[in-house]
């Protein structure tokens, strides 16, 4: 009996596959728990369609995240902040910060965890940091701290 997967089952497959599986199997076990659903032409036809959905939105962000790359690519990200002698910043800069400037300097939302800096940076000076927007769709933007 063929089967729709609605939650991952072990030994039998991932969510969204179709499975191949004995019938008192299917209805005693895998139907009665809410695993799956039967096979029949209607669920497949929900299921291409709600794939063809979820494929169409991953399009969308990936699409958003080229765009993003645009934007950001060779861009210099002005950051001021206080020092004390010596010319050492009370703190470091974080990526928080580097978010929230690229926000208001160029107007390009990225969540800071997807801000990774080779270096702390605690000192004045232009300081290279990698934007992840998508996997595999990343740019490189250099930070520039001045006093402020």
């Amino acid at each position: 009996m063929k089967v729709i997967l609605l939650q991952d089952v072990k030994g039998t497959g991932k969510k969204g596959d179709v499975a191949e599986v004995s019938a008192g199997y299917a209805q005693n076990f895998l139907i009665k728990r809410g695993l799956a659903v039967e096979a029949t032409n209607q669920a497949m036809n929900e299921l291409k369609g709600q794939q063809a959905s979820k494929q169409h939105k991953i399009d969308l962000e990936m699409a958003a995240a080229r765009e993003n790359v645009a934007k950001m690519k060779d861009q210099r990200v002005r950051i001021k902040a206080k020092a004390g002698q010596g010319g050492r910043l009370f703190g470091s800069v974080t990526a928080k910060e580097i978010a929230e400037q690229i926000s208001k300097q160029y107007g390009v939302t990225i969540d800071k965890r997807k801000i990774e800096l080779p270096l702390e940076i605690k000192s004045f000076g232009t300081f290279r940091a990698i934007l992840k927007f998508y996997t595999g769709i990343t740019c490189e933007c250099m930070v520039e701290v001045t006093e402020g």
